[in-house]
């Protein structure tokens, strides 16, 4: 747990850095060379296949997470502007509901 806390607050620095450098959260060129470095640095006993599913949704969540921040600065900036908040647009798949996930009375230590 405490290392993806350490990479979310790495991805809300990095979102930082890339306001303020204008550069776009979603890199697909970036993302490949991070699946090939994957799936090279792998020595089992999860397939390529597998492992590479698990960075994707890694990144996806830490992309979701720069997205929210930055939206959250727009706000701010706009507010500050005394423009209102900038409308943000809801991710699919995002849930605060765990109850499913921990019936059988499973944890995800």
């Amino acid at each position: 747990m405490e290392l993806l806390s350490e990479r979310a607050r790495a991805a809300q620095k990095i979102g930082h850095l890339k306001v303020a450098t204008n550069l776009p959260v979603y890199e697909p060129a970036r993302e490949k060379v991070i699946y090939c470095n994957v799936r090279a640095a792998n020595k089992g006993p999860l397939p390529d296949i597998e492992l590479t599913h698990i960075y994707e949704r890694i990144i996806d969540v830490m992309r979701a997470l720069q997205r929210d921040e930055l939206a959250s600065e727009r706000n701010a900036l706009a507010q500050a502007q005394g423009h209102g908040t900038v409308a943000e647009t809801p991710r699919q798949g995002r849930s605060n509901d765990c109850s499913d996930a921990r019936e059988g009375n499973r944890r995800a230590d």
